[in-house]
């Protein structure tokens, strides 16, 4: 794929547009304004507010009520929606998209669509793909192109899957500022169960067991701040998404929770006998590990761009800090008091939209006599 005049992609199709759909569509935009991007929609009669909002920012050029017209010269078609109507599409496409295209998912389950692709004969077409980044915030009014920054972006090319067409998809990803790793399906949904399916899992229920053990004036509510919240903020994800990859990767998650519950009986076990050497090393192997484990990259969660400070407890110490990020033009996302700080230095927390805008605030606040916490 060549680069900048002679970019050979013109027309680019998605199906599904919402948090992941419209950074990539964003990204892309962002590289080669001329692209013409469609995005079909289901409903009939009216036009979905997300993607009226993307014609208005003049990432979409079109919205789609009829995949056979206007799908049918696209050079690259991007299954964006939950992981089985992404499925139900590949028949209604096979027909009529040209031989030169390619058609690819963002699903964060793979064996199943290439089960599909392969009853249908689409293997010289199809390339799944799954962009190892999100947040706990859907639809495209949450969408950006630096979601896509520095995010692994796993490609799982069939076996037919011709390499012309493989280094095209390969070459547009790392435009968009993700890093191209290439797997099979078998092998991708293996790695996925147990860094992403089986946490998603866990802070659901954990979620779940609070709600359910809290009284009626909810303290443990009150108090599920700092550390709890930032564990378990995986658990806000849309529950559509987690159902599909739930039903479509259950073998492989099913045994990998097996495992963790035996991890737990283990706990238990300690617990119930007074090992302290097991629970010594229980937690002494968990935290070196997690040390060793690379932060220069977006894995399958977003990394979260946040800093600590104190702050003194007086009116408009916030505010302060606020007018100082606004006239120095660091944006911040979300800005607010740490109330339990069991697990938390710094009594303010501040996040960012990314890493450059962090690094920028922290080098002001210190200049300005902060004290800054990173964790």
């Amino acid at each position: 794929m060549d680069n900048g005049s002679d970019f050979t992609i013109k027309r680019i199709g998605f199906i599904g547009f919402g948090l992941i759909g419209g950074s990539i569509a964003k990204a892309i935009k962002a590289n080669h304004p001329t692209v013409l991007i469609y995005a079909f929609d289901y409903h009939s009669n009216k036009p979905s507010a997300d993607l009226e909002a993307a014609i208005t920012d003049g990432i979409l050029d079109q919205i789609s009520y009829d995949l056979e017209a206007d799908f049918s010269e696209c050079d690259i078609i991007f299954l964006c929606a939950p992981v089985l109507a992404n499925i139900s599409y590949l028949s209604r496409l096979k027909p009529i998209v040209k031989p030169s295209c390619i058609i690819t998912d963002v699903g964060s389950v793979k064996s199943n669509i290439h089960k599909a692709v392969e009853e249908l004969g689409m293997q010289d077409i199809f390339i799944g793909g799954h962009p190892m980044t999100g947040s706990e915030k859907t639809g495209y009014g949450n969408s950006y192109a630096l979601l896509l920054e520095n995010a692994y972006y796993i490609l799982t090319p069939t076996e037919n899957t011709p390499k012309d067409k493989l280094d095209q998809l390969h070459a547009l990803v790392k435009e968009m500022g993700s890093l191209p790793i290439i797997l099979n399906a078998k092998e991708h949904d293996e790695i996925t169960a147990a860094i992403s399916h089986l946490p998603h899992i866990v802070a659901a229920q954990l979620v779940n067991l609070i709600r359910e053990s809290d009284d009626m004036s909810e303290k443990m509510k009150q108090l599920a701040a700092g550390g709890f919240k930032d564990i378990t903020r995986i658990a806000s994800s849309s529950p559509q998404m987690w159902q599909n990859i739930c039903l479509t990767n259950s073998k492989i998650i099913k045994d990998i929770l097996d495992q963790y519950i035996l991890s737990l009986k283990n706990a238990s076990d300690a617990l119930d006998t007074m090992d302290g050497d097991y629970l010594y090393r229980m937690f002494d192997t968990a935290g070196e590990y997690r040390n060793s484990i690379p932060n220069k990259s977006t894995g399958l969660f977003n990394k979260v761009f946040e800093i600590y400070i104190d702050i003194i407890d007086e009116t408009g110490s916030i505010a302060t800090i606020a007018s100082l990020l606004a006239y120095n033009h660091i944006s911040i996302k979300n800005i607010g008091i740490i109330h339990n700080r069991e697990f938390e230095e710094g009594v303010l927390r501040i996040e960012f939209y990314n890493e450059q805008a962090e690094n920028e605030a922290k080098n002001l606040l210190r200049g300005n006599k902060y004290y800054v916490y990173e964790r």
